[in-house]
């Protein structure tokens, strides 16, 4: 008995008669009910989420932005979800009937927008009141849970859409403000170097002024020095004039014997009448200078006043009116208090001492009537005498006026050697605020230089940086056309099980007939294997075909995908016949338990490296991962490299499987009760 009529003998038990062949055609269905139905239902999901009633809510009102215009970010973001028909939004007035139709099922699920949306998203342009602009999302996990994430992904991208054109707008307001920042900095440095120029203008005329204060401490100590020189006349007046009067009380004296001597006295009044026309000439002389003096000096002061005030008013120190203020207050007190009474008194003796000239001079005419009228003359010796004692009071008077002129100057000299001092340490400080004022503009145009000043251009492309820093260049080196494809390897590899699975219960894994006759048993476990991949294969044909063709999957290696297919029909048909094959019936239930463990191991939806430890071991044994994997490679036309292993790796399934039969049929062969009669039978 050859191995192909052992196979042919049970297909041709399998198909004699409709109900086998119909049967045949049923479990060659299998895969397809599974496999192609599924992927059929789920193969576009998301391209028809527009199905779905969500409500919106739009609460927002506005809020001014900072150009002036109105915001309405909230009618803004419920417009582009509308015109986006992600969803069949439908507009809701409030919030509690949103809530109370995702509640009752009416909505999947209810957006938010609340009325502070608006003035939220405005706030980060004052440090003092930044929210955050929130959206409130309502979901209810009875609805459907996954519609949960989908919601999530929305609103995120929302979320992101707001945010980058709002951070947009707040980096262009915050560039702008460099821009201006830059401006008024550079305002600054002009009005700087002119405070610099004005401050080197001040500086000058500080050494102008304090050349001129030198001049008035000279000048003040020249007059001094005249003043003390005045004094010493005046003394030397008044020593004189005391001297005077006592010869003129000698006179007085001396007149008793008159009568016996007024020869003597014509001749002595001659010689008097004399002396006082040259001391009346002297006197007069003296008078005149004094008065010459006092009106020098006062000229000289009062030029020196107006020459100060002149350099005072060109350096900005005091204005044009303080000047004449200044000069008007002079002339009104030219000289210090008392300083006038010696002039005056010397004016008086001089009146005096003429009076006593002309007397002289008539004592001299009448010097020849004196004896006859000795009485008169000795009233007018005694006159004389006493204009001589008002003459030295005067002259003392004179002199003590002459000492407080001198103590005026002396303060004098010390005022002017104050302001010179005064003016030096303003020269001083003018200098250092003119380095200053300079080195405050330089640093002032250095810093302007290193504040941004971005035209509208560069404001633009920063801004968009600055509201999105971050983008991702997302590279796909292979990407599945649809979420069908998506789950596509994992669905038809599971198909591809469970149809061999169906097989074992209507298929003999080993006939009764072939275990009694005397073939080898290698021959008798692929004779009774091959039926199973007869079938398994039309299977992975038939549901590669439907999905290619009526799914539009589009495989990048169309050909590649169905020698893949026939080869995971081949190791899965293998094993799983010999697994029934060398345990019977208990045989399906462990099939049933493979299938489970690869359903949860192989990394058809989430990646198997997600799985608890102890699946990754069932992972690495089991078949069912290593076809998902290939088929990704080839539906996607990523790296083939993984192909030829994994076409090696079905082979040595197929082996191990056909190592099983032909172990169950060498059991099978010796026949026990428990073989004409099993404890259970599927």
């Amino acid at each position: 008995m050859t191995v192909l009529r052992l196979a042919r003998s049970e297909l041709k038990r399998m198909t004699g008669g409709l109900l086998p062949k119909l049967t045949i055609l049923a479990l060659t269905m299998v895969p397809l009910l599974y496999g192609a139905v599924y992927l059929y239902a789920n193969w576009d999901p998301y391209g028809k989420l527009n199905q779905i009633d969500a409500a919106l809510v739009v609460e927002d009102t506005g809020a001014p932005a900072a150009d002036g215009s109105r915001l309405e970010a909230g009618k803004k973001v419920a417009d582009s979800l509308v015109d986006g028909h992600v969803f069949n939004w439908q507009t809701v007035s409030d919030t509690e009937e949103a809530d109370k139709g995702v509640s009752d099922g009416k909505y999947a699920f209810a957006l938010k927008i609340p009325k502070d949306f608006s003035a939220n998203l405005v706030s980060p342009g004052s440090f003092d009141a930044a929210n955050q602009a929130m959206l409130n999302v309502t979901t209810n996990d009875a609805n459907n849970y996954l519609l949960g994430t989908i919601v999530d992904k929305l609103t995120t991208a929302v979320h992101t859409t707001v945010a980058t054109e709002v951070g947009e707008e707040t980096a262009n307001q915050l560039l702008t403000g460099f821009g201006t920042i830059h401006s008024k900095m550079l305002k600054a440095s002009d009005g700087a170097g002119k405070l610099s120029d004005g401050v080197a203008s001040l500086h000058d005329g500080t050494v102008t002024l304090h050349q001129g204060t030198g001049e008035l401490r000279n000048g003040a100590a020249e007059l001094y020095k005249g003043q003390l020189k005045l004094r010493d006349g005046a003394n030397a007046l008044s020593s004189g004039a005391g001297q005077l009067g006592a010869g003129l009380t000698q006179l007085k004296d001396k007149t008793a014997t008159l009568p016996a001597d007024s020869r003597a006295l014509a001749d002595g009044a001659a010689q008097v009448a004399a002396g006082n026309a040259a001391l009346n000439t002297k006197m007069q002389a003296l008078a005149g200078q004094v008065a010459a003096s006092d009106q020098a000096a006062a000229q000289a002061q009062r030029n020196r006043v107006v020459a100060s005030n002149g350099r005072l008013v060109g350096a900005g120190t005091i204005t044009p009116a303080q000047a004449e203020a200044i000069l008007a207050d002079f002339d009104a007190n030219p000289a210090p208090p008392g300083s006038a009474g010696p002039a005056a008194a010397l004016k008086t003796a001089a009146g005096q001492i003429q009076q006593l000239a002309d007397g002289s001079a008539g004592v001299s005419a009448g010097a020849a009537r004196l004896a006859a009228a000795t009485p008169a003359l000795g009233g007018a010796i005694s006159q004389a005498s006493t204009g001589a004692d008002q003459l030295s009071s005067g002259a003392a008077t004179l002199a003590a006026g002459q000492q407080s002129a001198l103590d005026g100057d002396a303060k004098l000299s010390e005022g002017a050697q104050k302001l010179d001092d005064g003016a030096a340490q303003l020269e001083t400080g003018a200098a250092t605020a003119s380095d200053g004022a300079g080195t405050l503009a330089a640093e002032i145009a250095k810093g302007a230089g290193q504040v941004p000043n971005p035209d509208d251009t560069q404001k633009n492309s920063v801004a968009k940086v600055m509201a999105d820093p971050v983008a991702v260049s997302n590279v796909s080196q292979a990407k599945a056309g649809s979420y069908g494809a998506g789950l596509a390897p994992f669905f038809l590899t599971l198909a591809l099980w469970i149809g061999v699975f169906m097989l074992v219960q209507a298929m003999r894994p080993v006939t009764q007939r072939a275990l009694a006759s005397n073939a080898p048993a290698w021959k008798i476990a692929v004779g009774g294997w091959l039926p199973f991949l007869a079938v398994s294969a039309l299977q992975a044909s038939l549901l590669t075909l439907v999905v290619d063709v009526g799914l539009g999957l589009n495989p990048a290696h169309p050909w590649l995908m169905w020698f893949l297919m026939l080869a995971a029909a081949m190791a899965f048909s293998a094993i799983i016949q010999g697994v029934v094959a060398l345990l019977g019936t208990p045989g399906k239930l462990v099939v049933l338990i493979l299938l489970v463990l690869q359903l949860v191991s192989s990394g058809g939806t989430f990646p198997w490296q997600t799985t608890p430890q102890p699946l990754h071991v069932v992972h690495q044994l089991l078949p069912m991962g290593y076809v998902v994997n290939g088929m990704r490679h080839l539906i996607y036309g990523a790296d083939l490299a993984v192909i030829l292993p994994t076409m090696l790796g079905l082979l040595g399934y197929t082996l191990l499987g056909i190592a099983m039969s032909t172990l169950a049929v060498r059991k099978h062969k010796f026949w026990t009760l428990k073989t004409l009669k099993p404890e259970i039978a599927v």
